[in-house]
């Protein structure tokens, strides 16, 4: 291994750390695709973990200055093919490799520089932040799916589209607690989070479901290098999902839902196997 291979190979390897240490369920997740692509995965999650870090967590900090260089020296490693930052490096490998549309990621920043101005959504806003935030992540992983075959790319764009936002609101809903008391942060639309009551959380989950139902399509057409991780992650969520389903609203406002990592791995390792089975 060369001496760029070998600092393209240790940026990517970062970014793997990066994964492992912020997301078990992601982690094991990602060991169920293809092994060829595990590290342009991880190298996307990399890099929108560590912009979500600059909004979320460093409060002592500028935010806004600290969005801007982030935003500014991701575009400039994408133009020239290097970034002495190993998240940003290891993510302009993956973006220049697989074709990764720019209005991708500029709608994932944006998204990030609402998370700055924005404490509650309307319509609107709520769809424009989806999309930003998760639609167009599931998009770039689309990208390394297709591996260069843009019809297929086209095709299940749509389908790519609902699972990401499913995904999102999922975790709105678990987070529900800890994004109003620590960050101020209502994302549902016309939602009063000291009014959350049943009526609320069905209209909710009725939404999260249809992108659910809408979202399978997609992955039944998914290259097998991709489908298999992929049917996990939906299975993974649907069964998150139908944990908090069965939650009083109340629990929600009093608790962020959490699944120990004991159990992630046995209900990962569960529905692998369901999927193996063809039992799902």
């Amino acid at each position: 291994m060369d001496a760029i291979a070998l600092f393209d190979q240790t940026t990517l390897e970062c970014s793997r750390l990066i994964t492992q240490r912020y997301s078990t369920s992601f982690t094991l997740g990602i060991k169920t695709l293809d092994k060829k692509l595990h590290l342009p995965i991880y190298a996307i999650y990399g890099f929108v973990r560590y912009a979500d870090e600059i909004v979320d967590t460093f409060h002592n900090q500028d935010k806004q200055a600290l969005l801007e260089r982030f935003k500014k020296d991701t575009y400039e490693s994408i133009e020239m093919g290097i970034s002495l930052n190993p998240v940003l490096h290891a993510f302009q490998l993956i973006v220049n490799k697989y074709k990764i549309d720019l209005d991708l990621i500029e709608a994932f920043l944006h998204s990030m520089e609402m998370d700055l101005d924005f404490k509650t959504y309307n319509d609107s806003k709520y769809q424009e932040y989806i999309y930003g935030s998760a639609e167009v992540v599931g998009l770039m992983c689309l990208k390394v799916f297709c591996e260069g075959d843009q019809t297929l790319y086209q095709k299940l764009r749509e389908p790519a589209c609902k699972l990401g936002a499913a995904f999102q609101k999922v975790n709105f809903l678990r987070d529900l607690k800890s994004d109003y008391e620590e960050r101020g942060r209502v994302y549902f639309p016309g939602v009063d989070f000291n009014q959350f009551d049943k009526n609320v959380k069905s209209l909710i989950e009725a939404d999260i479901q249809k992108d659910f139902d809408d979202s399978l399509i997609g992955i039944e057409q998914l290259p097998k290098s991709a489908k298999l991780g992929v049917k996990v992650a939906y299975l993974y969520y649907q069964k998150l999902f139908d944990k908090i389903k069965g939650l009083p609203a109340e629990t929600i406002t009093q608790k962020r839902i959490r699944i120990p990592n004991s159990q992630k791995i046995s209900l990962l390792i569960g529905t692998y196997f369901e999927s193996k089975l063809g039992l799902t």
